[in-house]
This record gives C-alpha cells, sequence and structure tokens, in this order.
C-alpha cells in the first residue's frame, strides 16, 4: 500500500498551476501564480494535514474497489 499516491491537481484554463503530491508531502506550482500559491499553501501545516489525510480517506478506503 505504499506506492498509492494522493495528487489533487488543480487547473484554470486547462493549464495546471499548482499540485499536491502525497509522496512529497506538499504543493508544487507549475506557474508564477502557482509557485506563489505553492509557497502560502507549504506554511500552512492544517493545510498539509488535511491533504495528507486524503490519501488515507480516499485512496485506501477505495482500493478494495480497484
Amino acid at each position: 500500500l505504499k506506492d498509492i499516491q494522493f495528487i489533487r491537481s488543480i487547473c484554470y484554463d486547462k493549464r495546471e498551476y499548482i499540485r499536491f503530491d502525497s509522496n512529497l508531502g506538499r504543493f508544487v506550482g507549475y506557474t508564477e501564480y502557482g509557485v506563489k500559491n505553492a509557497e502560502r499553501l507549504n506554511k500552512d501545516t492544517s493545510q498539509i494535514a488535511a491533504m495528507k489525510a486524503q490519501r488515507e480517506a480516499y485512496c485506501l478506503h477505495n482500493i478494495d474497489i480497484w
């Protein structure tokens, strides 16, 4: 179960500008706007903890389906 990865991508106008990757445990920005928001979100420990919890809540819960 360690190879399960939760990714949340946020896109605008068909372009991904920020992504949370559970393997990295942080947000990564892909545009200037995304980098600024990633820095802000990575400082918020409650936001990081909530996104990490999504791996257990969403991925591990649905693994039996797949």
